[in-house]
């Protein structure tokens, strides 16, 4: 994560002082926000720029409380880039972890290097879009995890859930808690096998009638549950 500067002067270089000045065209007398991705933001005032820099006078530090209630989804590891798709999209939404899932019926294998890129590329995914939706706290991106490892983490938290699309039961019916963690589970293109829905223990939910692919359901099912919750109806 980044470090904030103190209050005072500053110059923004490098790859974000190039963004800020050649893509966002931030000129003089303009203000910007810079965020570490844990909660810390420092409101600024653009006094100079150049080609690929900033000059910055750092007016004041302010430092926004976690969000509660918490919120994880386990996504099955979706085919191509439909992966950094549902981070982008789930991270826009406000989901506060990622955490991949090695589900048996996903298309997409994650081993060697190729899994430890690809990992790479969700983290940077989630970063560009923290900063695109000027979050101050950024999401986690876990290491990849088993269904073992996913039933394990059901089991800490105070609403889980896992979506399927034979669930009798809506998750708009849900009581949503305003605390704690809410964790959910979106399985991959062909379907969560029995097998798996054994291990994982949790109740299974619908969406609705519709069929949603699994880079899309994630962030559906996220805006449904944080819409109920003190995240989007305090102001």
């Amino acid at each position: 994560m980044p470090s904030l500067p103190p209050v005072g002067r500053f110059r923004l270089a490098g790859a974000e002082g190039r963004h800020a000045a050649t893509v966002r065209r931030l000129h003089v007398g303009e203000q910007l926000e810079l965020v570490d991705g844990i909660g810390g933001r420092a409101v600024c005032a653009v006094t100079g720029s150049g080609e690929d820099l900033l000059d910055l006078d750092v007016l004041r530090l302010e430092h926004q409380p976690a969000p509660q209630p918490r919120l994880t989804v386990v996504q099955a590891l979706p085919k191509g880039d439909r992966g950094e798709l549902a981070v982008e999209l789930l991270t826009e939404v406000g989901v506060d972890r990622i955490v991949p899932w090695a589900a048996h019926r996903c298309v997409t294998r994650w081993a060697g290097e190729r899994g430890a890129k690809a990992l790479r590329r969700w983290r940077s995914t989630a970063a560009a879009a923290a900063k695109q939706s000027r979050r101050a706290w950024w999401p986690q991106v876990t290491e990849l995890a088993t269904t073992a490892d996913v039933a394990k983490l059901l089991d800490t938290a105070d609403l889980a859930f896992v979506l399927h699309e034979q669930a009798r039961v809506g998750v708009a019916q849900l009581v949503v808690p305003p605390i704690g963690e809410l964790i959910f589970v979106v399985g991959p293109e062909g379907g969560i096998g029995a097998d798996e829905l054994a291990e994982l223990a949790g109740p299974t939910l619908r969406l609705g009638e519709e069929v949603l692919r699994t880079s899309t359901a994630g962030v559906v099912a996220a805006a449904a549950l944080l819409s109920r919750t003190p995240r989007w109806t305090t102001a």
